[in-house]
């Protein structure tokens, strides 16, 4: 018997008003597995992860955590259900600080030890939030303000990990540093869902990815083989 995926997504369609965004989008993410989403941009890579996260409500299709419906349940009990997102552009609390924010990823939950052991985690693994952890967040560089936005996702304690854009306007050693975290996250035992801008980034890091084109899934397979291909090598390498 198959193990059941982290996440299942069947056929899913979405969209803004009158507008369709998603068409048929099925995918899956096993337990520890590390996936990317690759694409143009307005491809629908950023709508699928926010209705992976309850932000916005599907049309049709089903979303399965775990073995369990989840299409369109609202955002506080899919964080309950293990999903974590980092949405593109990070979205701090600019004006509270870097230990509140951090805190903000918690607000489920109501282990105070484990949270604070998780706190202490997330400051061993990004040392810099720990030495500004009273800084205000919207003060700190693109590459730490992402840090603590996936800090915040960590701090809910998830066992799936959604990220939008992990590399979007940083500079290469911050985005060096941000994938061996990742690799440490994943070796962990979190399964990562990875939106990437950087195609060859995101394949190299992934174990698998899914190639999203107008909405729909329109190439998927182990990155090694993904990485290879011509049309992925034409249309978004440039070679």
């Amino acid at each position: 018997m198959s193990e059941t995926p982290k996440l299942l997504v069947s056929n899913l369609q979405a969209g803004y008003g009158d507008v369709q965004v998603l068409w048929d989008i099925s995918l899956e993410v096993k337990a520890g597995e590390l996936v990317c989403l690759i694409g143009s941009n307005g491809a629908g890579k950023t709508t699928l992860l926010r209705c992976l996260s309850g932000v916005l409500g599907t049309t049709s299709g089903t979303i399965a955590v775990d073995g369990r419906d989840m299409t369109n349940a609202p955002s506080a009990a899919l964080v309950q259900a293990g999903i974590a997102h980092v949405p593109e552009g990070r979205r701090l609390f600019s004006a509270m600080s870097v230990r509140d924010n951090l805190l903000m990823g918690a607000y489920l939950r109501d282990d105070k030890h484990a949270i604070a052991a998780d706190l202490e985690r997330v400051y061993a693994m990004f040392p810099i939030l720990a030495d500004r952890r009273r800084q205000d967040a919207g003060t700190m560089s693109g590459g730490e303000q992402q840090m603590c936005a996936i800090g915040r996702g960590l701090m809910a304690a998830p066992s799936l990990l959604m990220i939008d854009e992990l590399s979007l306007g940083l500079a290469p050693r911050a985005v060096e540093l941000l994938i061996e975290r990742l690799r440490d996250i994943n070796r962990s035992g979190v399964a990562i869902l990875l939106v990437e801008q950087d195609v060859v980034t995101a394949l190299e890091l992934a174990d698998r990815g899914y190639v999203i084109n107008r909405g729909q899934v329109s190439m998927s397979g182990a990155s090694q083989t993904l990485l290879a291909d011509p049309t992925i090598r034409e249309a978004y390498m440039g070679l």
